[in-house]
């Protein structure tokens, strides 16, 4: 936003901002990257206006954009109006929700400015007629629940250098799409925390072995509980980093509470053998073992069901 710019938009004071009629028609979503808080998206873009100095083919600014690639851009001037029509290519960098991951809803945001006008001699307003999408794209494990397309103004606390302004603030017209995504995440759910649970079930295979068979009960409790926390590591290492507390790490303390507690009463078992109270020590650990069982699984299925609903 070069000084010269906003010097002749200070001479032109007075006037009344022009409209620009926008448009969008997505044509691909794709490359969805959590690591790194991005993902890539193709559309066709088209803008109708009058004042023939809005050089939207240089101009055009897309905020939060890594990289953005103009492969097609046509111009129709007839009618005493410019008509423009672009194809655009965006890497965009994005903020991911992951606290009831994989069972996530995202937004998707694009916003597009013109880097020369502010609001007061620009404004947007969204072409409505139509679609938005082509109802035959399709976002690999995700659905499209939403799209919406407004104008709004987008206020930046400084004057770009403009020494005439009274203030340093400014504000820009901005054209903004928000896309929700729902994630489609049963398989997901299943391909990341099976091993987490087959870890769970590895502890409580230890309630039908013998408590007199010490060894055996605790290598499998420990060796399911490293497990577990390996489990932890290998789905962290694929998502952002958060500091909230998210359903992948309820669900993992949660595994390796109730490994802790397979442990517990093990070893309390292991104290009623000692004492020659065999048949007390069975007896024990079928109610425990059952106990467990039927606490961990309602515990799992109320949170991953919350986690669904939100």
């Amino acid at each position: 936003m070069a000084l010269l710019c906003l010097v002749v938009m200070v001479n032109a004071q007075g006037t009344h901002p022009d409209t620009v009629k926008t448009g969008i028609y997505v044509t691909s979503i794709h490359d969805i990257d959590f690591k790194q808080n991005e993902y890539t998206v193709e559309f066709w873009l088209w803008l109708k206006y009058k004042n023939k100095d809005f050089d939207f083919v240089h101009n055009l600014e897309i905020p939060q954009a890594k990289s953005v690639e103009k492969s097609f851009s046509t111009v129709d001037s007839s009618g005493g109006r410019i008509y423009l029509l672009m194809k655009i290519q965006c890497v965009m960098q994005d903020s991911w929700k992951i606290n009831n991951f994989p069972f996530d809803r995202q937004q998707l945001r694009l916003s597009i400015e013109n880097s020369q006008y502010d609001r007061r001699y620009l404004v947007f307003a969204p072409d409505t007629l139509g679609k938005h999408y082509d109802p035959r794209f399709t976002l690999k494990g995700w659905n499209i629940d939403s799209f919406l397309i407004s104008s709004n103004i987008k206020q930046y606390e400084t004057g770009f250098g403009d020494e005439s302004l009274a203030t340093p603030h400014t504000e820009y017209s901005a054209f903004r799409i928000r896309i929700g995504v729902k994630r489609d995440a049963n398989d997901l759910f299943w391909k990341m925390f099976l091993g987490m649970y087959v870890s769970f079930l590895i502890a409580y295979i230890c309630f039908y072995i013998h408590a007199d068979n010490i060894d055996s009960r605790f290598a499998l409790s420990v060796g399911a509980l490293f497990a577990a926390i390996g489990n932890k590591y290998i789905i962290d290492a694929s998502l952002p980093e958060s500091i909230s507390f998210t359903m992948v790490d309820l669900l993992h303390i949660l595994t390796m509470f109730f490994i802790f507690l397979v442990i517990t009463f093990s070893t309390y078992s292991l104290r009623l053998v000692k004492q020659n109270k065999n048949k007390q020590a069975m007896r024990f650990d079928m109610v425990a073992a059952q106990t467990l069982l039927i606490i961990y699984i309602l515990v799992n299925i109320y949170c991953i069901s919350i986690a669904k609903a939100a």
